[in-house]
């Protein structure tokens, strides 16, 4: 690819706001933003042809769970150069619970890419970022990714795009944005559909980035910057990293730091670092426009503003949309609490939360006796959160998840969400029986025309709870589900158990195949032989509404009689069903609790003794 620039510029950081480009990559879930951002890294010479880069995939989606579940949950800048231009560009998650992370890196960019793939076409998380990205203000190019799909409908994308921009834009100019088509996968695109097959780079795009995304707006002044981001390193303490709005900054510069309650802390920059593909790289000045990491100010969080000390003057903070899931977490209280964890306690767990806190801006936290109340925009946010903090060694209990109400004018309202279901048609008598035991209410039902229907509802969020994992199951494997929020409504009454009831460990020690052969006469089981369990632990499904208490630490009578029936050898025992962490907190009822630890999931009561439970029961 041509354009490489001198590299003694590139430490210099010598790019005034008109050789700047900012740009966001956004999309619904699993359209190829990520790797399209791969192959202009690869083929903007980022990297050298022997570096490890050249060879990897997701090469931006560096967290361990980014990578195992295909989807980038932490937005990530990175910078590349291309003819005399520096584009900074802004990975963002496409997943609407992430919508805290798309919100404050969209305010560090003046275009986006808009990915859509072209056999799904816009989908209702296209259609978030989308608005978030319109409402901003920002120039948008189309990249109809994936038309070498053998399902590829680019017409009809084409199609539903623009009338996706009908419905969204706020002025006429918004309408008026380039197209291009790609292959993700092999690292080239054309602005002409027939000429795809003959380009070989993503070179077209760029070279549209240059033309039609403007420079960073900047203001006449002394320096000022929002903070949009935070990272985290034991020499240097935090980086602040935001766009330059005003002026220009030198190291060592005095600086003030004005934060949410208005108060102003001096400090100066300590570091001023750019990125270079996935590398920051120290400079001495940086200047307006450009998307920057300083260090200096120990208690700097997401939202405050840095300005020069001369004249600090606080620029207008990112709203974050409300949370809409709540759920508590506290410190593990079963029989083997302690055995697994390095951090088990609540003040241990509550400093991690808090911590958390201060770059994932759309949790809140509310400790309420012994229990942490964190609220996040959906079950996915909360649920990495949760797998997180695990991963890192603590160990802690959590609840069934909760919808956050809120008043208004006096009525109580819940959220309400749309889900969009994509199935083969011979699954849409299922689906519609499950969604009706839920109370959906369908807004639309048409054949794609290919096999498949698509099916979308209205939906209070609060029976939507394990709606992904049924429908999964119930198609076997082949729903596609896509959940956005809606609105609040006022509320409705409560929907019966869906779930059947549970097999309740009557007595502690290590599970035998005798009794489980014993338990999978009466359900499904959650554990394999060996497993140490305790009373109140449970440990399968029951084939019916009830929950049942059972001893699968039983044993075998042993006898002299060989020839009795009693004696004849056990059969094979089913596998156990082993759930992951989402579907354990979608198993949940409200007299159930998830014990988390590094090594194990495993579902209880939250009363363990069958006297407990009795005395604690409903009515």
């Amino acid at each position: 690819m041509a354009g490489l620039l001198n590299f003694e510029i590139i430490m210099n950081n010598e790019f005034k706001s008109e050789n700047i480009r900012n740009v966001a990559v956004i999309a619904h879930v699993d359209h190829g933003k990520t790797t399209l951002v791969d192959f202009m890294l690869k083929q903007s010479h980022t990297f050298r042809e022997n570096e490890a880069e050249m060879q990897q995939t997701t090469i931006l989606d560096s967290n361990p769970l980014e990578r195992e579940r295909g989807i980038t949950i932490l937005a990530k800048n990175t910078a590349i150069y291309y003819k005399g231009y520096k584009i900074n560009i802004i990975d963002t998650p496409g997943h609407a619970d992430f919508s805290g992370e798309v919100e404050r890196t969209l305010n560090m960019a003046d275009g986006a890419l808009l990915i859509i793939d072209a056999q799904e076409g816009p989908m209702p998380q296209t259609k978030f970022v989308l608005n978030k990205a319109i409402a901003l203000g920002l120039k948008i190019i189309v990249v109809i990714n994936k038309i070498d799909k053998k399902l590829a409908d680019i017409n009809k994308t084409l199609e539903a795009t623009n009338d996706l921009f009908l419905e969204l834009a706020t002025h006429h100019d918004q309408l008026d944005f380039p197209v291009f088509y790609a292959v993700g996968r092999e690292g080239k695109a054309s602005k002409k559909l027939e000429d795809v097959e003959k380009s070989i780079t993503l070179e077209p795009i760029l070279e549209e980035i240059i033309s039609f995304i403007p420079p960073p707006a900047t203001d006449e002044g002394l320096f000022q910057m929002p903070v949009s981001a935070l990272d985290y390193d034991s020499h240097k303490g935090k980086h602040a990293i935001g766009k330059i709005r005003r002026g220009s900054i030198k190291k060592g510069q005095a600086l003030v730091l004005i934060n949410e309650n208005g108060q102003k802390i001096p400090g100066k920059a300590e570091t001023i670092r750019v990125s270079h593909g996935l590398k920051k790289i120290e400079v001495e000045e940086a200047f307006d426009g450009d998307i920057i990491d300083i260090t200096g100010f120990p208690n700097v969080a997401i939202g405050d503003t840095i300005a020069d000390s001369q004249n600090p003057e606080a620029l207008p903070r990112i709203q974050v949309e409300e949370p809409t899931i709540k759920i508590a977490i506290s410190a593990n209280t079963s029989p083997f609490a302690g055995k697994e964890g390095k951090f088990t306690n609540s003040r241990q767990i509550l400093e991690r939360l808090e911590k958390e806190l201060e770059t994932n801006i759309s949790l809140k936290l509310e400790k309420i006796g012994e229990k942490m109340i964190v609220s996040g925009r959906g079950e996915l946010h909360l649920s990495i959160l949760i797998e997180t903090i695990r991963r890192e060694g603590y160990e802690f209990q959590v609840e069934k998840p909760q919808v956050i109400t809120k008043q208004m004018d006096g009525v109580t309202m819940e959220p309400v969400e749309t889900a969009m279901i994509d199935i083969p048609d011979e699954f849409v008598g299922v689906i519609t029986s499950e969604m009706g035991m839920r109370k959906g209410e369908m807004m639309d039902m048409h054949s794609e025309g290919n096999g498949n229907t698509r099916l979308v509802y209205k939906i209070p969020s609060k029976n939507l709870f394990g709606v992904r994992n049924d429908l999964l199951t119930k198609t076997k494997g082949t729903a596609i589900v896509n959940i956005e929020f809606f609105d609040y409504e006022p509320i409705t009454p409560a929907i019966a158990q869906l779930r059947n009831g549970v097999l309740i460990a009557s007595e502690g020690g290590s599970a035998l195949k005798y009794g489980l052969n014993n338990a999978q006469g009466r359900g499904i089981t959650f554990i394999e032989p060996g497993t140490q369990v305790y009373e109140g632990m449970i440990v399968g499904e029951n084939s019916r509404q009830d929950d049942i208490e059972i001893n699968v630490t039983k044993e075998k009578k042993q006898t002299n009689m060989r020839a009795s029936t009693s004696d004849v050898t056990l059969g094979a025992l089913t596998p156990a069903t082993i759930m992951s962490l989402e579907e354990c907190i979608d198993f949940l009822e409200e007299d159930e609790l998830l014990e988390v630890t590094p090594k194990s999931l495993r579902l209880r009561k939250k009363y363990l003794s069958h006297l407990e439970r009795v005395r604690n029961s409903r009515g």
